[in-house]
């Protein structure tokens, strides 16, 4: 079996003033096609975490941010072998209202309402904390 890299990923919690959260729903065709994920992507070779997502919100929401505190840190391995370091962050403060630039589809939705969504396997230990923490 071939042991796959780990992928740094930072994502990001965004919330608006509704306590909703922004979700992504992934193109058909790329990988885990039409999954649900919080927005994010993989951190480059000389990024750090932060600065990461900060690009990677610019690239597919086209909004600006203030990066807030860390809000958890796990791995997550697939069935495939890939395991993926995943970072979220919290954001509350952004300009302007997120625009979709590189998905399938994009919502704001309640925080109970997550379960109702296929999200990327990966993502369901934030969503089990934001649940306990939020509703």
């Amino acid at each position: 079996m071939k042991i796959n890299k780990p992928l740094d990923i930072a994502a990001g919690i965004l919330m608006n003033e509704d306590d909703q959260v922004l979700i992504c729903q992934r193109k058909e065709e790329t990988s885990h096609p039409l999954k649900w994920e919080f927005p994010g992507g993989k951190i480059e070779d000389g990024e750090t975490p932060r600065e990461a997502l900060r690009r990677e919100l610019v690239e597919e929401l086209a909004v600006d941010i203030k990066i807030e505190d860390e809000l958890v840190a796990y791995d997550y391995t697939y069935p495939n072998g890939l395991t993926v370091n995943l970072t979220f962050y919290m954001i509350t403060d952004y300009l302007p209202d997120p625009m979709n630039l590189a998905f399938a589809d994009i919502r704001w939705v309640d925080i109970a309402e997550l379960d109702e969504y296929d999200f990327l396997d990966g993502d369901q230990s934030v969503i089990n904390l934001l649940k306990l923490t939020y509703t």
